[in-house]
């Protein structure tokens, strides 16, 4: 196991994303729900991101995208945020989710079903 790696058991995962704007954010939202990539992607407008970038500190109002989805669909939302996101270098970041609301992770587990 590499150092990036962490140990754990979850099954359901949360994935931030951040664009530039509204467009661009709901346009990947609505992409990865109506794939079945993800059960559900909060959009969250006004967000203010500070970073280096290039050997600049920028700062940038971005919209925060918060999707839900199984950790065996991480690849593919990796995969289509890779391809898709109009930044060179997007901001993709996994977090697990160990615990939940069962009747949610059940929901969850059946919106990202690849059956229809």
């Amino acid at each position: 196991m590499s150092r990036s790696e962490t140990r754990s058991n979850a099954r359901y995962c949360i994935v931030l994303t951040a664009v530039s704007g509204r467009e661009s954010a709901d346009r990947l939202a609505d992409s990865l729900v109506r794939n079945r990539l993800c059960a559900c992607v909060s959009v969250v407008p006004g967000v203010t991101s500070r970073y280096r970038w290039q050997g600049r500190l920028e700062t940038a109002e971005e919209v925060l995208l918060i999707a839900k989805t199984s950790c065996s669909r991480y690849a593919e939302v990796e995969s289509f945020l890779s391809r898709e996101h109009p930044y060179e270098c997007p901001e993709i970041l996994k977090i697990p989710i160990e615990a939940g609301l069962p009747a949610y992770l059940d929901w969850m587990r059946e919106s990202v079903s690849s059956r229809c």
